[in-house]
């Protein structure tokens, strides 16, 4: 059986059919949906909240959280619904600033800022890029249950009222993208974001992913409740990226209504299997964000099975967080010891650090094709490095036996397999 992969530069691969149980992807929607209806009824239908008008006075200044181009959210297009109704109700263009919610991500550049914007609203309105690591950008919010303290951007404490638009897909840390992670970490600092993700470290995959409450997602929700995050805007989107569903209102509420349409579009019924081949799309800019794809394989593979990530990552391992390379991937207990003598400080680094590790060298064992990381940065980081797909599964097979089980995850950055 003839595989091909999205990425132009990544050669298919022939997998015996005799050890092939199936390709398995996200649902694809056969409905005809009109985003622009979605988003208005959304707003006109808030789920547990107030509408806008009875929210919003004239004159007021409001922040709009987006996400930034590692998501798909069409962000541009629901900011065509929502502006014209934020005018309406007397807000002004230069009452509103739009900004980009990257948790640690770095900022995005303009010609990027367009793509995901559009022309006319970054050229006609106040657009900027959370800066997480800056002091002065960022203030003091409160603490949450747990004693995590809150520290984020100035500008939500300084509007009076706060928006945030993202999509909804599976997620290792929270359970599921979406909700208050427009706020944390979306416009968090890095010491927030990283207390916040390192509590996820200390619990399974299993039991996290595709949970919407959760432990992790309970601190989440204080956070964005402390950072005054007062209304959201999610969609859901299916394969081929179309809105499949709308969800707006608090930050709580229309997130878990959100949540169970995203966990039927994404949940796939997988065998467990020996070898998983697995590519991290839509998640391929860095392999910071392109882990999601083990994340998922984690869920499937069995114990001392391999896992091959297929990936392009065209920026290399992570821009700003470089202790990836430093330290590799590790099981949780070498990086709490890295954590204790502060040789590791950056805590959603060290929370990265043990999601991939557990997977890839303690339960199994991970193979990276990746044209735009060099075999000694693969080998550094714990993986064993293949040039192509084919080299990877034959040494797989190799190791695992001819008769080994085979699957295969397409678009596995936001799948969340179900286990048969």
């Amino acid at each position: 059986m003839q595989l091909e992969f999205y990425y132009s530069d990544i050669e298919g691969v022939e997998i015996p059919t005799d050890n092939f149980l199936g390709v398995f992807k996200p649902k694809k929607n056969e409905n005809d949906f009109a985003l622009d209806e979605l988003v208005s009824k959304a707003l006109e239908e808030p789920i547990d909240t107030n509408k806008l008008n009875q929210e919003l006075k004239p004159g007021d200044e409001v922040v709009i959280l987006s996400d930034d181009n590692t998501r798909a959210t069409p962000v541009d297009q629901i900011l065509q619904v929502l502006l014209p109704k934020l005018h309406q109700l007397g807000i002004k263009k230069e009452g509103i600033t739009i900004l980009i919610a990257l948790g640690t991500h770095r900022p995005m550049e303009h010609d990027e800022v367009v793509a995901k914007l559009g022309t006319e609203i970054v050229e006609e309105y106040n657009v900027i890029n959370h800066l997480w690591d800056e002091e002065d950008e960022n203030i003091y919010y409160g603490k949450t249950s747990k004693g995590i303290e809150v520290w984020g951007n100035r500008l939500l404490k300084e509007s009076d009222y706060v928006i945030g638009i993202g999509h909804i897909v599976p997620h290792r840390v929270a359970g599921f993208s979406g909700g208050g992670k427009i706020a944390q970490p979306g416009v968090c600092t890095g010491q927030t974001t990283g207390e916040t993700h390192w509590l996820s470290a200390l619990v399974p995959g299993k039991d996290i992913m595709g949970q919407r409450d959760n432990s992790v997602r309970k601190q989440i929700d204080e956070s964005a409740r402390l950072m005054g995050l007062d209304f959201i805007i999610n969609v859901v989107q299916d394969l081929k990226e179309e809105v499949v569903g709308v969800f707006a209102g608090d930050l709580v509420e229309a997130h878990r209504a959100g949540c169970e349409l995203a966990k039927d579009v994404y949940g796939v019924e997988i065998p467990k299997a020996d070898i998983v081949i697995t590519d991290s799309y839509p998640a391929d800019i860095e392999l910071w964000q392109a882990a999601k794809g083990v994340y998922s394989s984690d869920l499937v593979v069995k114990e001392d099975g391999y896992i091959i990530l297929v990936t392009p990552c065209p920026e290399g391992v992570a821009k700003t967080h470089p202790e990836i390379e430093k330290f590799g991937y590790l099981s949780l207990k070498d990086t709490e010891e890295l954590v204790e003598s502060k040789e590791l400080e950056e805590m959603s680094v060290a929370a990265h650090l043990v999601h991939v590790g557990r997977a890839i060298k303690e339960k199994a064992n991970g193979i990276l094709v990746c044209p735009n990381i060099s075999k000694e940065v693969k080998e550094g980081l714990g993986f064993i490095p293949a040039d192509s797909v084919q080299e990877a599964l034959e040494f797989a097979l190799d190791k695992k036996g001819q008769d080994a089980s085979i699957i295969a995850m397409l678009h596995a950055g936001e799948i969340l397999p179900i286990n048969k």
